[in-house]
This record gives C-alpha cells, sequence and structure tokens, in this order.
C-alpha cells in the first residue's frame, strides 16, 4: 500500500480546488429555509466547468477522450467537492461511466462514454433497493426474451433521478445473476415519485413495469455490480471526509476567535479535547479511505477482498462524519443554528451521508461475514 499521490492525481485533486474555490456554501440552498426540495436541478454551470476542466471524464481512457487515472484520483476531487456542498451528480455519474467502460460492451461504450465525459449525458446509479435497507440487485427482476430485457420492481431514493439522462439500475435474473440495465429517463414504463434527502434535494423512487431495455444497453459481466457498489461506497467514504475537514476546520476558526471569561473558548481543556478527538476520527476516515481506494484501483491482493476494506472505510466515515457534526454544533452553541452560518447545511448533508449506501451497522454485518468467511490466521 502506498499513501503517495502521482503527479496526475495531484494535478487532478489542484484543478479540483481551482473548480470549486468559486462554489460559496453559504449560496448552497439550504432544507432549513426550502420547502420539499431545494432546488428543481443540479447545478448545471458548475457542471459545465467540472466538463471544461476535464474533471468528468476523469477515469475515462485516453480512447473516450479521459485522462486515464483511478479511484484515488476519483475520491481526492469529491473530497474536494465536499468541501464546499457542490450540488452535482460527480460520484454518480463518474462511476456510472467507470463500471460501462470496465464492463460494458464495445457499442455501449462507442455510443455513451464520449458524450457522458464531456457532460452531454448525465448517468445516475439505483443503488437503494426497494426500501433503503435490501440489497438493490434485489429490488428488480430481469427477464430476457427475443427483443432484448424486460425490468419490474421498486428502487428506492435514485439520486438525481429526476435530472439524469440515464439510471444504471441493478437486477436479479432467474438464474440468480445480477446485471445493469440503463434505463432512460421517460422509458415507457418508468415511473418516478418525489423523495427528499436530509440535504433537501430531491430523490426519486424509481418504479419499473414491464420496461424494456435493449440488449447492447445492458451490462451483463460478472462482478460489475459488486465492483461498481464498492465504488459507489468509497467516493461516498470521501465526500464525508471532505465535508468534516471543512466542518473541523469551521469549527477551529470559531473558537479560536469566541471568547468566554476573557480567554478563547479553543484554550478550554474540554473544547480542546472534543476538538483532538474529532481530529482523529478524521485521520482514520481519511487512512481506510485510501486503503480502500488504493484496492479498488489496483487490485492488489489481500487478507480480505476489497469489499472487507470498503466495508471499514464506510464504518469510520459513516459514524465520524456523524460525531465531527454533532460536536461542531456543540462547540458553535446557538450560533451553528443560524440559517446565516452555512454550518447547519453541513451537518443536513453530513446525515444524509452518514446513511447513504448503508449506515456504520449494515457495513459493520457485512465485515463480520467476510470475516467469517476468510479467518485471519
Amino acid at each position: 500500500m502506498d499513501f503517495t499521490f502521482t503527479e496526475e492525481q495531484q494535478a487532478a485533486a489542484e484543478a479540483a480546488h481551482g473548480v470549486f474555490s468559486g462554489v460559496a456554501p453559504d449560496a448552497v440552498p439550504s432544507p432549513a429555509l426550502t420547502p420539499g426540495a431545494v432546488a428543481d436541478d443540479f447545478d448545471r454551470a458548475l457542471w459545465g466547468r467540472l466538463a471544461d476542466a476535464d474533471l468528468l471524464s476523469l477515469l475515462l481512457t485516453e480512447e473516450y477522450g479521459g485522462a486515464g487515472l483511478d479511484a484515488v484520483a476519483l475520491c481526492l476531487v469529491l473530497r474536494e467537492s465536499a468541501k464546499v456542498l457542490a450540488r452535482v451528480p460527480l460520484l454518480e455519474s463518474s462511476a456510472a461511466m467507470a463500471a460501462v467502460q470496465a464492463y460494458g460492451g464495445p457499442e455501449l461504450k462507442s455510443e455513451l462514454l464520449a458524450r457522458a465525459g464531456r457532460g452531454e449525458v448525465v448517468l445516475t446509479v439505483a443503488a437503494h433497493g426497494r426500501t433503503g435497507h435490501d440489497p438493490a440487485e434485489l429490488a428488480v427482476t430481469a427477464r430476457q426474451d427475443a427483443a432484448g430485457w424486460v425490468l419490474d420492481g421498486v428502487q428506492t431514493m435514485v439520486s438525481w433521478a429526476y435530472d439524469a439522462d440515464l439510471v444504471v439500475v441493478p437486477a436479479r435474473t432467474s438464474a440468480d445473476r445480477t446485471v445493469l440495465a440503463l434505463v432512460s429517463r421517460g422509458a415507457e414504463g418508468a415511473s418516478l415519485a418525489e423523495q427528499f434527502s436530509t440535504s433537501g434535494e430531491r430523490l426519486g423512487e424509481l418504479r419499473l413495469e414491464s420496461v424494456r431495455v435493449a440488449a447492447r444497453e445492458v451490462i451483463d459481466a460478472e462482478g460489475a455490480w459488486e465492483w461498481l457498489r464498492e465504488l459507489l461506497a468509497t467516493g461516498t467514504c470521501a465526500l464525508a471526509l471532505g465535508l468534516g475537514e471543512r466542518v473541523l476546520g469551521m469549527t477551529s476558526q470559531y473558537a479560536s476567535k469566541r471568547e468566554q471569561f476573557g480567554h478563547p473558548i479553543a484554550t478550554f481543556q474540554a473544547v480542546a479535547v472534543q476538538s483532538a478527538d474529532r481530529y482523529i476520527d478524521l485521520r482514520a476516515m481519511e487512512a481506510t479511505l485510501w486503503q480502500a481506494a488504493w484496492r479498488i484501483a489496483s487490485g492488489a491482493p489481500g487478507a480480505l477482498p476489497a469489499s472487507g476494506d470498503v466495508a471499514v472505510a464506510k464504518i469510520w466515515a459513516s459514524e465520524g462524519v456523524r460525531r465531527i457534526v454533532q460536536t461542531a454544533q456543540h462547540l458553535h452553541g446557538g450560533f451553528g443554528a443560524d440559517v446565516d452560518y452555512p454550518l447547519h447545511r453541513y451537518h443536513a448533508w453530513a446525515k444524509h451521508l452518514e446513511l447513504a449506501l448503508g449506515p456504520a451497522a449494515a457495513h459493520e454485518e457485512a465485515l463480520g461475514e467476510l470475516l467469517a468467511a476468510h479467518p485471519l490466521g
């Protein structure tokens, strides 16, 4: 394992920092001030700037107009995006593109990838299952006929479902295999019902009733869904890390200026200890994130499958980001609840990230099953 970033990875992070430096968290729509969805669409202007900076095609090879970078580079960019609460489907679209590139057929790749890398086509993934607790691949059934594939089922909490052009839907076949179907927005038999995240973003419950998908738009390669799910979970950890770093920075700045009894509260032992504990959380989140991203990017073997490292990273991300925003609210006092101050926005986004793709308990259970199946000798 090597935590040293390459020049290309560092360049991607620097480019992302430059793009996201123009985003003001104070201007991000607040779920406390907006009933229902905070906006009808994601930040299209920012999406365009990401495309111009070649950050949407980060994981694509040169053949499709990309930089040919890996999961580590993507996580570095996602980390920067979360610091400013960037309202773009960067994780979902990038991960979906990477899955198509790694497992899709030649026709699908040539039709989709270059356009998606330029931001002309937006992708998302239905990754939460029927209720948000059961496996996503069991929520939809897929049967094959002479004309292609037919999908039936329900996927809940689909991020950016109302804005994406294509939704990657995991579905189970009668042979107990998982395929990935690319369902276009407005496909006959597909419908959406509004749902809302804690951050106020509009999600969608996707209902599929005999939805037909052409054979070329279905990925039936073994392991494709598992790989995509692990990349999504690792990217979610990167978002949690970036958000946590910004929140702890805000807390440090506030505590160094806020005075009580004639002294900055940062000099009080109780404040310093709580801040130190949260710093330890961040370092653990960071170490486990890069371990998981490195396993996905390199394919290196380990005592456990890469899914074990992803589970550990998600456990730390879920618990760590929750503790960080709670401590921040506590140390900010009433100021933390002021809607003119961005901390409440970060708290709302943190709760969404904590639960995205399963809370810590779900990943602890998955890790336990992996340890039972692969005893460490």
